[in-house]
């Protein structure tokens, strides 16, 4: 059985590899590493995701599914009062969001654990995923379908996508979820999705 990105324990040879990324104004370089997401390279998902974010001073930040941490330490970086965190269930993507926030100066909280698990009972301004597609349909269902228990009111879950592959039905299920979506960024077949958790609506909602 081949493995995965989202394993929490990769078993294969850890490569190291660095990637410089300049973006909001800012210069960083981060390590990455085989066994997690985007090895070697910068996704272009997570970068129009971290680019095109909205992010107000002083809000709660969560990046669900950090990775090696581009989209969260971006958004530390240019929003110093927001309240940044990471997570991730593989246990390398959290070593390296933690060497990587340490290198770029980034404070941050970074925890390891699957979807909200790391955060249970605590709610943000803003929810930013690039969700694992191939980890299936359900699966980010679920991170969808979950979000707004984990939003404060006007909170926003912002979510990156191919709209041609897969994109369309994540989006169709953030307006099943919240009652309301827009797309906020377009590049290179990507979009960025943005959901807001508005007054009087449920604050859990099931993943089918």
């Amino acid at each position: 059985m081949s493995e995965h990105y989202f394993t929490e324990r990769p078993s294969s040879e850890l490569v190291i590899e660095e990637v410089r990324v300049l973006t909001r104004g800012h210069a960083f370089v981060f390590r990455t590493a085989s066994g997690v997401f985007s090895f070697g390279r910068v996704d272009a998902g997570s970068l129009l995701l971290a680019e095109s974010a909205i992010v107000k001073p002083h809000d709660a930040v969560l990046d669900l599914g950090c990775g090696w941490g581009l989209v969260g330490i971006v958004i530390r970086e240019a929003f110093p009062s927001a309240a940044v965190t990471l997570t991730d269930v593989n246990e390398r993507a959290v070593m390296l969001a933690k060497q990587n926030a340490k290198r770029n100066k980034a404070s941050a909280h970074v925890l390891q654990g699957s979807l909200y698990e790391p955060v249970k009972g605590t709610q943000f301004d803003a929810i930013l995923v690039n969700p694992p597609m191939k980890a299936g349909r359900e699966l980010c269902y679920t991170i969808i379908g979950q979000a707004p228990e984990h939003l404060k009111p006007g909170g926003t879950l912002q979510l990156v996508a191919l709209h041609n592959r897969g994109g369309k039905m994540l989006e169709k299920k953030m307006k099943e979820v919240f009652g309301n979506v827009e797309t906020v960024a377009k590049k290179g077949g990507f979009r960025v999705y943005i959901c807001e958790r508005t007054e009087g609506r449920k604050t859990s909602v099931s993943a089918q």
